[in-house]
């Protein structure tokens, strides 16, 4: 007979896509107040792989990466999407939005996107959102997939990535001595 275990808590963060910098600070105290502090905060990164968010939140646009301190189970991520959704609703400016909050996670060998949109490599997890796997640990580097969002696979934020993991890795030795405590 098979045992299941419960998962161990994944390091998210959310990818901010912005056109000026006053509204990231307002995507990022809005999802600050929903799942608390963070504890990494990358660079702008020149979003450029797609004109489609231009016509509505302006051009040039720039995404970063931030990750929130406090580590989360996996189940969080259908809600964490959802709340990003709303965020990014109540945020807009006659009807257009300020900002697009990609929320994710990372562990010691992947990194998953939280997505509405279905397709082939995407696992469909509850309430219409899906797990999209874009990244696996491999060869010092989350490696990315054929399908992976372009400025994901073209290596723009591996070392904030790793950075995040590194974050991670720590938090979960400390983790993990606790569970042994209790």
């Amino acid at each position: 007979m098979a045992h299941t275990y419960s998962p161990e808590p994944m390091k998210y963060f959310t990818a901010i896509l912005f056109h000026t910098p006053e509204a990231f600070e307002v995507g990022k105290q809005a999802i600050i107040e929903v799942w608390g502090a963070l504890d990494f905060e990358g660079e702008d990164h020149h979003f450029d792989v797609t004109t489609y968010y231009e016509p509505e939140m302006g051009d040039p646009l720039y995404r970063r990466i931030v990750a929130f301190e406090d580590l989360m189970l996996p189940t969080v991520l259908v809600d964490m999407k959802l709340r990003c959704n709303q965020i990014e609703d109540a945020l807009a400016r006659n009807g257009k939005r300020i900002v697009n909050l990609d929320a994710g996670y990372l562990d010691h060998n992947k990194v998953v996107l939280a997505s509405a949109k279905g397709a082939g490599q995407k696992i469909y997890l509850d309430k219409g959102i899906y797990a999209d796997f874009v990244g696996r640990y491999k060869g010092g580097r989350y490696q990315a997939f054929d399908w992976t969002f372009p400025d994901f696979r073209d290596g723009r934020y591996d070392q904030e990535l790793l950075t995040i993991r590194h974050i991670y890795l720590e938090q979960m030795r400390i983790w993990r001595q606790q569970q042994i405590t209790l």
